[in-house]
C-alpha cells in the first residue's frame, strides 16, 4: 500500500520554499543574554522545551494493568516526545450516573478514560501542558440525560463547568468548549436548539475567564473545503463571534480515516499542501491561533514500506503545519496501535484499530513515524549552540523560541526566549 512520497503528498517549489521560510520567521528569533563574563568566553544555549505546543492524547495513561511493561513504555514515550497532551472529558466517563463522578485519581478503570486527576498529576511531573477535550461535546453526553428537557439540561452542564473550574481551571490552560458540530443527531434535544453553541460559549466565559476557549471540528469541514469564507465551519466561527461569544482559538482535526483502498483518491485536497496552506491562510483571517487538534495517519499494515510512508507523510504535514505563523499547537492523536476507538484492545481488523494510525506499535517499540518526529522536533527543529561572549559582555544568538538551558562559568541557568525580543541578564 506505500506510495512515492512526491504522489501522495503534492508540493511545489513555492510551498516549499514558504515552509523553509517560515520556520525560520515564524519560530526562531534573534536573542540577546546579558552577563557578567568577559568577552571571548564561550556560553552553551540549549533549548529545553519549544514554545510551540507538541502533543498527543493521553487516553491509555495506565490504562494497561495487565502489562507492567507495556504501560510504562507508554508513559515513557509519550513525555520524551511531548510537552502537550490532551485529557478525556467526556461527561459520559467523567459522571457516568448522575451526580458520580470520576475526576479523582482512584476512581474506577474506564477503558481511554484515564480520570483527569491523574492525567494531570502526570503532565505536572513531566513537564507537559494538559488540554481539555471536550466540554460540550453532546455526542459523548451520559445516556442518563437522554429525555430531559433542555432547560434540566442547561442546568447540569453548568454544574459541570464548574465543578471542571474549580478542579482544573488554574490547571488547564485550553478549553475545548465545542466538537463536532455537524452531525445530524445528538444524545439531547439541547444539541440542536438554535443557542446551543451561542450559550455553550458565553456559559464557559463565565467558568474559565482566564483560559483559552478552544471550537474545534472534523476534518473534512476544514480541509476538504474551498477554504473561503462561505465555508460552513468558517461561517460558525464568524455567527458565534457576531453574537459576542469569546472563542481565543480555532481547532482542526486531521483524521485520515480513509479504507486502504481508497486512500490516494481521498486525500487528494487533504494531501495537497498548497490547499493546506490556502485552508490556514482561509481561518487565519480571524486572527486567532490555530490548533491542528486530532492527527492520525494511517500506515494501515506493519509492513516496513507502510509504516516509512506514514513516517514520510507526517514529516511533510508537520513541516507545514509548524511553518505557518496562525499555527501554535499539533497534538497527534493516538500515541500505540491496537488502543483505538470503537474495538477492543489487539483486534486491528475494526474500528480505529484497522488504520493502524499510531507512531508506536502495539508491543509499544517505535515506528519510523515516532523517530521521525522525535527527529524533527528534538534534533531538527532545536537549538543547541556554544556562541561567544561579546563587547559588554553580551550573547547574541539565533534560536527557537522556547525553555533554554545556558551554562557559562561553570553555572547553569534556566531562560525562556520569547518574540518580545527582551534581553536576558544572567544573575
Amino acid at each position: 500500500m506505500a506510495y512515492d512520497i512526491n504522489e501522495l503528498v503534492v508540493t511545489n517549489d513555492e510551498t516549499n520554499k514558504r515552509i523553509q521560510d517560515g520556520i525560520e520567521k515564524n519560530r526562531k528569533g534573534d536573542f540577546t543574554l546579558k552577563t557578567s563574563f568577559k568577552p571571548g568566553e564561550k556560553v552553551h544555549v540549549k533549548l529545553k522545551n519549544h514554545k510551540f505546543r507538541f502533543g498527543c492524547n493521553m487516553f491509555m495513561l495506565d490504562e494497561i494493568p495487565d502489562d507492567k511493561l507495556k504501560n510504562e513504555l507508554y508513559k515513557e514515550k509519550l513525555a520524551a516526545l511531548f510537552n502537550m497532551s490532551t485529557v478525556p472529558f467526556y461527561w459520559d466517563a467523567t459522571e457516568p450516573t448522575e451526580g458520580h463522578t470520576r475526576y479523582d485519581k482512584n476512581s474506577e478503570k474506564m477503558y481511554r478514560r484515564p480520570p483527569a486527576d491523574l492525567c494531570v498529576e502526570f503532565c505536572e511531573k513531566h513537564g507537559i501542558e494538559p488540554r481539555e477535550h471536550a466540554l460540550c461535546y453532546d455526542h459523548f453526553f451520559p445516556a442518563w440525560l437522554k429525555g430531559k428537557s433542555n432547560e434540566e439540561v442547561k442546568a447540569h452542564l453548568e454544574k459541570r463547568m464548574q465543578e471542571i473550574s474549580s478542579r482544573y481551571a488554574d490547571k488547564i490552560p485550553t478549553i475545548e468548549v465545542t466538537n463536532e458540530m455537524f452531525w445530524d443527531n445528538g444524545i439531547t434535544d439541547f444539541y440542536l436548539a438554535p443557542e446551543y453553541m451561542e450559550w455553550c460559549y458565553k456559559k464557559a466565559a463565565e467558568y474559565f475567564p482566564h483560559n483559552e476557549l478552544c471550537i474545534n471540528e472534523w476534518t473534512d469541514a476544514i480541509w476538504n473545503t474551498r477554504a473561503v469564507a462561505y465555508d460552513p465551519y468558517y461561517m460558525m466561527i464568524e455567527n458565534l463571534l457576531l453574537k459576542g461569544c469569546r472563542i481565543d482559538a480555532i481547532g482542526a482535526q486531521y483524521h485520515m480515516f480513509h479504507r486502504a483502498e481508497n486512500y490516494f483518491n481521498a486525500t487528494r485536497k487533504s494531501y495537497n499542501l498548497p490547499h493546506l496552506f490556502k485552508a490556514m491562510d482561509n481561518y487565519g483571517r480571524f486572527k486567532k491561533p490555530l490548533e491542528i487538534t486530532e492527527v492520525t495517519i494511517p500506515a494501515y499494515t506493519a509492513e516496513e514500506a507502510d509504516e516509512i510512508s506514514q513516517a514520510d507523510v507526517l514529516e511533510r504535514l508537520y513541516s507545514a503545519w509548524f511553518s505557518h505563523e496562525n499555527v501554535k499547537q499539533i497534538v497527534y492523536w493516538n500515541l500505540a496501535d491496537g488502543y483505538a476507538a470503537f474495538t477492543t484492545p489487539g483486534n486491528m481488523a475494526d474500528g480505529e484499530n484497522y488504520f493502524r494510525g499510531g507512531l508506536l506499535r502495539f508491543d509499544m517499540s517505535e515506528k519510523p513515524a515516532y523517530k521521525r518526529l522525535y527527529h524533527l522536533i528534538k534534533e531538527v527543529w532545536t537549538t543547541d549552540e556554544t556562541p561567544a561572549v561579546g563587547k559588554n559582555g553580551e550573547v547574541k544568538f539565533r534560536g527557537f523560541y522556547g525553555e533554554y538551558e545556558v551554562t557559562a562559568g561553570g553555572k547553569t541557568y534556566a531562560v525562556t526566549l520569547n518574540e518580545n525580543g527582551k534581553t536576558e541578564v544572567l544573575k
